[in-house]
């Protein structure tokens, strides 16, 4: 059992139940994926600075938060500033253009994984090359899809995409685009079949390396949770964002 008690969790023993999940079902992806081990995003937004602080102590170094408050919060707190001198910050919510300024000028910013606009794009190579030094590395940048096609979600869509990404490699010289992410439906019944986040995100993934001839280890892939990273890793799967199956269910935010 992972749980310490009813209201606590051990962070610990989640995230090395969650890596030793992750090594088992490489094991078993097919061979004609050409995809490096996926990296571990912790999910830990509602999640206390201790929360955070333990998980960095027992190895896990990229943590990922929704809000950008938040982000402005953990990233700037005294302990974990402190304590936690090489984590890197995913930004993974939708991020509203009058908060670009705020969110790149955070320390150990180390991706924004929601890009989904030609707009956005340019807005944020902007202000990277205005607030960061010439010898600053790129700004590493996920496309968003949505893949689900929910209205309540934010991302580009399907066939936008390689378009979008082309835009960027092309024209913004201050970021680094890495790869693409998707959120998609939540819930789905793996009983039914793959899921089709998944399916589609995989298509898109092999539309883009066509469009812009890359090798497809060359392009990473955001997808899966805590309740399906294991079905993404299979179908491809480069970065995994969990949070509750590492840090325990979250407080409702007020």
């Amino acid at each position: 059992m992972l749980r310490r008690t009813m209201t606590e969790f051990d962070i610990r023993a989640g995230l090395q139940h969650v890596l030793k999940r992750i090594d088992e079902v490489l094991l078993q992806r097919p061979n004609e994926i050409q995809a490096a081990r996926p990296l571990l995003v912790a999910v830990s937004k509602t999640k206390p600075a201790e929360a955070i602080i333990e998980a960095y102590d027992s190895g896990q170094r990229d943590f990922g938060e929704n809000y950008v408050q938040e982000l402005v919060e953990k990233s700037q707190h005294p302990d974990i500033v402190a304590k936690c001198p090489a984590i890197k910050w995913h930004f993974i919510g939708h991020l509203q253009n009058n908060k670009i300024n705020k969110i790149l000028s955070l320390p150990n910013l180390h991706m924004i994984q929601t890009v989904d606009s030609e707009k956005l794009a340019t807005r944020l190579d902007a202000a990277w090359a205005k607030l960061k030094p010439a010898s600053e590395s790129p700004l590493r940048v996920l496309i968003q899809i949505n893949t689900s096609g929910e209205e309540a979600k934010s991302g580009i869509g399907m066939n936008e995409a390689p378009k979008l990404y082309q835009f960027i490699r092309n024209n913004l010289k201050h970021l680094q685009l890495v790869g693409i992410m998707t959120i998609g439906a939540f819930g789905f019944d793996y009983s039914t079949g793959p899921n089709p986040d998944f399916v589609s995100l995989m298509q898109v993934h092999r539309s883009v390396c066509e469009a812009n001839s890359l090798t497809p280890d060359s392009v990473l892939v955001s997808m899966g949770m805590s309740n399906d990273y294991d079905r993404a890793i299979e179908m491809g799967s480069t970065v995994v964002r969990v949070g509750s199956s590492i840090f325990g269910h979250r407080a409702v935010k007020a």
